[in-house]
């Protein structure tokens, strides 16, 4: 039987792993959204023309401000400012492990259900907003990965889904194997750290 929902009760358990060396501190939202029966994910595709990873996926989010009264309320600011959902509509289920980027990010992700409607992208960070079902993230057909000796972090896995014509990947790759193994079968097939790259 197709796995169609996620089991948020592991996310809402998790006790995350934090991370304080890096020079900057991010967050975003994995928003979750309950549509024909299926659990959903919703994702931005980042505006060409952005200097910092264009054209790729990721999940709603950004950059700590120093207004920012806590990394949870980075979040949810930054998907009000990129796609119009304001923070009242997230039911704010948990938080995953925090991890690094090659950008010296240290970016701590969270998982929210959000009602399922259309959302407004702010056309200067965001080209698209796009909703991918689980099931396509389930099928084994669209997934690979990529082992990788990078020259500081050393043994890395790059994770790759294929959905209905978009690849997540990258940072959002490794959020999306973390949400994916504690709330359904899903088990990455090689796997290094990965709070270490």
């Amino acid at each position: 039987m197709t796995t169609r929902r996620l089991t948020l009760e592991a996310v809402i358990d998790f006790q995350p792993t934090e991370i304080d060396d890096q020079p900057y501190d991010a967050a975003v939202l994995a928003p979750v959204i309950d549509r024909d029966g299926e659990d959903h994910l919703l994702f931005t595709r980042r505006a060409d023309h952005l200097g910092e990873h264009p054209g790729q996926m990721s999940f709603p989010g950004g950059g700590r401000e120093p207004h920012d009264d806590s990394i949870l309320e980075t979040a949810l600011r930054e998907a009000d400012e990129e796609i119009g959902l304001k923070p009242s509509a997230v039911d704010v289920v948990g938080q995953l492990d925090d991890i690094r980027t090659v950008t010296e990010y240290a970016v701590t992700p969270f998982v929210g259900r959000i009602p399922d409607r259309s959302y407004d992208p702010d056309e200067r960070e965001v080209a698209e907003i796009v909703v991918l079902p689980l099931s396509g993230f389930l099928d084994p057909d669209n997934y690979e990965y990529d082992r990788r000796d990078h020259p500081y972090y050393g043994d890395i896995v790059i994770h790759y889904f294929h959905v209905d014509g978009y690849t997540v990947w990258g940072a959002t790759g490794r959020i999306l194997v973390q949400l994916l193994e504690l709330s359904t079968p899903f088990e990455a097939p090689e796997r290094v750290e990965r709070s270490q790259y």
